[in-house]
């Protein structure tokens, strides 16, 4: 079984520690898996793209154009920028939160939120929107939007295993006071994924 997950976002979304989860997943489910990250000039705030590649023996780590079968785009810009690794089958969720780069801050670039959105959708046959941010504010941090987006691809069915496996990864690789929030993120991000999955027919 061979299985590409490609993650955007940007520095302090816990991009990387989202794919840590889902590579320790696939081992955990008795899957082969290797990642890699891209990581931009800012650690807070630059671009981050981590590569989770399951079944990768006679693979690089680095998922090539067009391979991905699932991209999550933790942030709308960064998901059309790497909309290009998708395959033409891939599907895709993306939290519609929305963090302008300084050049948007600046007054120098525009941020066009419909363009980009109707860039996703022209690009990826099955892309699911979700709000991740306000979910994870609702399980009591907003830094748990990328155990939302972990959930949200648990409960859509785009992973190759189940989501007890996710479970436990996650509560022994959070620090233990955050386990409950993180368990509540996950559920929450599960239950939407849920909810989006009677929508898309993906």
């Amino acid at each position: 079984m061979k299985y590409d997950i490609l993650i955007s976002g940007v520095g302090g979304q816990g991009t990387v520690l989202a794919s840590r989860i889902l590579a320790l997943s696939s081992i955990e489910a008795g899957f082969f898996a290797r990642t890699a990250e891209t990581i931009g000039m800012s650690q807070r705030g630059g671009s981050v793209v981590s590569h989770v590649r399951i079944g990768s023996e006679n693979s690089s780590s680095v998922i090539p154009l067009s391979g991905a079968d699932l991209l999550i785009g933790f942030e709308l810009c960064e998901a059309a920028r790497c909309i290009q690794r998708l395959s033409p089958d891939g599907k895709c969720i993306v939290n519609k939160q929305v963090i302008k780069p300084v050049t948007v801050s600046l007054g120098n670039s525009n941020y066009d939120t419909d363009g980009i959105t109707e860039f996703i959708k022209k690009n990826c046959k099955c892309p699911v929107f979700i709000d991740g941010y306000s979910l994870a504010e609702q399980a009591g941090s907003v830094k748990a939007v990328n155990i939302v987006l972990l959930g949200a691809a648990a409960g859509l069915g785009f992973l190759p295993f189940d989501r007890s496996v996710l479970e436990k990864v996650i509560a022994s690789n959070v620090p233990q006071k955050y386990v409950e929030l993180n368990m509540k993120a996950f559920e929450l991000g599960y239950r939407e994924g849920i909810m989006q999955k009677t929508v898309a027919a993906c």
